[in-house]
C-alpha cells in the first residue's frame, strides 16, 4: 500500500510540475509565416546604442536581401562619427541641445552617406580588451569635455577642442580608421560603403502623428533627435498597412519604440498592450478622467482588443507622445510576422540584447496593440511602400 501511495503522490507532484509549464508552452506557440533572413544578433551590452545596433542590423539585411553575402558592420564606427557630429552641434547651440549617447536610425543613414562604413573587424570600438561596449564612463568623460568646452574659461574657443575630443574617442574606441584591409582589398570608409550594392537616399522614415499634417515632413520632437531629422507622416492605418506591405514583400523594417510598458516582457518573449495592469495608460488616463462624462468612461473601459489588449486608436497613441508615456528609448529590427495557435498575429523583432532571453534566442513577438501604441516611426526601402502611400508622399 505504501508503495502504491508513493508512486501516487510521485505522479501527481510530476503532474504539478508539467502542466503549468505545458499550458505556459502552448500558450506562447507562435509559428513564423514570414522569417526574413538577417545577420546574427548582437548584444550592445552596457552602451546607450541600441539606435547603432538595430540600423547597422537593418542595413546588414538590406545588404543580403540584393544578393550580397552576410557582412558584419562596425556600429562603433557610426557611434564615434555621431559623438564628433554631436560635439560640434552641442558647442555652435551653447550647450543648449541634446548630447549624449542617443541616437536614431537617421543618423546611420547620415554617416553612410557623408563619412562610409566599415567593417566590423576594421573598427571594434574596444581598446582594453571588452567582451562587449561598456561606455558609461567614456559618456560622462565625453560630457564633461563638451560642457567644459561651452563654459569657454578662455574667453575664446581654442582651435583644437576637436582634437582633444577626438583624442577621448581614440582612447575609448580606437584610432579611426582613414584607411584599412578587408578580404585582401584595401578600403577607406568610403569606398568600403559604395562596395555594399545599397544607396543611402533609397531610405525612408515614416511615422503616424496627429499632431502635424499627414503626408508632410517633419521634424519629430524628440531628445534623440539631436540632428534635427524630418519624418514623413501618415495615418495609423496606412502606417500599419506599410509594415505588413514590407515584410510580406521580404524587406525588414527598423523600428524606433517604446519598451517601458508593462506589457513588455523580454524574458518571455512577448510585447503586449493590455488593459489590465498597464500603468502608463492608467496614468494617461486619470490626467482627464475628472472631463469625461459617465459614458465616455464606459465606453473607455470597454474598449480593448483581442485577448485583453487595447484597442488602439490614434488618439490614444498621440495622448501617450504628447504626455512623454511613448518615448524613444528603444530601436530594434522588424524581421517577420507569426501567427499563434489562435490565429493572433505577431511582429517578430531582433533585439540588440544578446540571446539571453532564452526563449527565442535574441528575439520576441509583438502584438499589433503594442506595434501600433508603441511606434514612433520605422525605416524601409521606398520600394517597401505601399504605392497609393508612396504616391501621397512622393517618392
Amino acid at each position: 500500500m505504501k508503495q502504491i501511495i508513493t508512486k501516487t503522490l510521485i505522479a501527481l507532484f510530476t503532474a504539478i510540475l508539467v502542466l503549468p509549464a505545458s499550458a505556459q508552452d502552448a500558450k506562447k506557440v507562435i509559428e513564423d509565416k514570414i522569417d526574413i533572413k538577417v545577420s546574427p544578433v548582437k548584444n550592445q551590452y552596457r552602451s546607450g546604442t541600441c539606435w547603432s545596433f538595430a540600423s547597422v542590423s537593418f542595413l546588414e539585411a538590406e545588404i543580403m536581401r540584393v544578393g550580397n553575402p552576410v557582412y558584419d558592420l562596425s556600429e562603433m564606427f557610426v557611434v564615434r562619427n555621431c559623438y564628433a557630429a554631436k560635439a560640434d552641434r552641442y558647442v555652435r547651440m551653447h550647450g543648449k541641445t541634446n548630447f549624449g549617447p542617443g541616437g536614431l536610425a537617421q543618423d546611420l543613414v547620415c554617416v553612410w552617406k557623408n563619412i562610409g562604413l566599415v567593417p566590423d573587424e576594421a573598427y571594434t570600438g574596444m581598446t582594453i580588451g571588452e567582451t562587449g561596449p561598456v561606455h558609461g564612463e567614456m559618456d560622462a568623460v565625453l560630457e564633461g569635455y563638451v560642457k567644459a568646452v561651452v563654459e569657454n574659461p578662455n574667453r575664446k574657443l581654442t582651435p583644437v577642442w576637436k582634437e582633444g575630443f577626438d583624442g577621448i574617442l581614440d582612447a575609448y574606441l580606437g584610432e579611426y580608421p582613414e584607411k584599412f584591409s578587408y578580404k585582401g582589398v584595401e578600403y577607406t570608409p568610403k569606398s568600403f560603403a559604395a562596395s555594399l550594392s545599397v544607396d543611402p537616399d533609397d531610405y525612408v522614415f515614416i511615422g503616424s502623428f496627429t499632431h502635424h499634417p499627414f503626408y508632410k515632413p517633419f521634424i519629430l520632437e524628440i531628445p534623440d533627435n539631436w540632428g534635427w531629422n524630418n519624418i514623413d507622416n501618415v495615418p495609423l492605418d496606412e502606417l500599419m498597412k506599410l509594415l505588413d506591405n514590407a515584410l510580406e514583400k521580404g524587406y525588414t523594417v527598423c523600428w524606433d519604440a517604446d519598451v517601458s510598458e508593462k506589457g513588455f516582457n523580454w524574458s518571455d518573449g512577448i510585447a503586449s498592450f493590455p488593459v489590465k495592469g498597464n500603468e502608463s495608460l492608467a496614468n494617461l488616463e486619470q490626467a482627464r478622467w475628472s472631463e469625461l462624462t459617465d459614458d465616455e468612461r464606459k465606453a473607455l473601459m470597454e474598449k480593448s482588443g483581442p485577448d485583453g489588449e487595447i484597442d488602439v486608436t490614434p488618439a490614444i497613441r498621440q495622448e501617450m507622445f504628447d504626455n512623454y508615456q511613448t518615448t524613444d528609448d528603444h530601436l530594434m529590427h522588424i524581421t517577420g510576422i507569426g501567427y499563434d495557435q489562435d490565429g493572433k498575429k505577431y511582429y517578430k523583432v531582433k533585439n540588440s540584447w544578446g540571446v539571453g532571453n532564452h526563449i527565442y534566442e535574441g528575439f520576441f513577438y509583438s502584438t499589433e496593440a503594442f506595434m501600433k501604441a508603441k511606434t514612433l516611426f520605422f525605416m524601409v526601402h521606398k520600394d517597401a511602400v505601399p504605392k497609393d502611400i508612396a504616391k501621397k508622399l512622393s517618392y
